[in-house]
């Protein structure tokens, strides 16, 4: 168990199977992308770890850039998308995938791909590290998934609970 401000994490996924899946996941995108150049777009700040670990994993050319956009404010999510830190690279006709740490309620993903959509991208495609399925409220799914878990506040490996316990090498849930 860790403390982090005034919570209690328990641990939920290890160091040993976050890697072992990514390099599943590493192995399926570069299957999807064979002969492709994809643009990956990190969605900071929580997707920094698994992209960091992800790109070294796939085995055709990618570029990447980061985005930072937010829907959260302390253990929930607001519903609102607030658009940080913007896109610079031309998406136009480019294969795009999008990388996050965490899917829920859907609503971060959606303004994602309608955005993406708006800019002229050839396809756009997901990776998520964790997506929670009971939470989703909207339609877009992952296409790529590295764990379904239950609808509880997860930290650690780049997520955090009030800017705390992104270092962290395995994922904790709220006890």
């Amino acid at each position: 168990m860790i403390k982090i401000i005034d919570k209690e994490f328990i641990p939920y996924i290890s160091a040993e199977e976050i890697n072992s899946r990514i390099k599943e996941l590493g192995t399926e995108i570069s299957k999807s992308y064979k002969d492709e150049k994809p643009l990956l777009v990190s969605v900071l700040n929580g997707s920094f770890m698994f992209t960091a670990d992800l790109i070294r994993t796939i085995d055709t050319a990618v570029e990447v850039t980061f985005i930072r956009v937010a829907s959260y404010e302390a253990l929930k999510t607001t519903g609102k998308v607030r658009e940080i830190l913007g896109l610079k690279e031309n998406v136009f006709g480019r294969d795009i995938l999008i990388l996050e740490d965490i899917v829920d309620t859907g609503t971060t993903l959606e303004h994602l791909m309608n955005a993406f959509k708006d800019l002229g991208t050839k396809s756009i495609k997901v990776a998520t590290l964790l997506h929670k399925p009971d939470a989703q409220e909207k339609a877009d799914k992952p296409d790529f998934v590295g764990f379904e878990i239950p609808n509880k506040f997860v930290v650690g490996y780049g997520l955090d609970y009030e800017g705390w316990g992104r270092e962290l090498k395995e994922i904790y849930q709220l006890r």
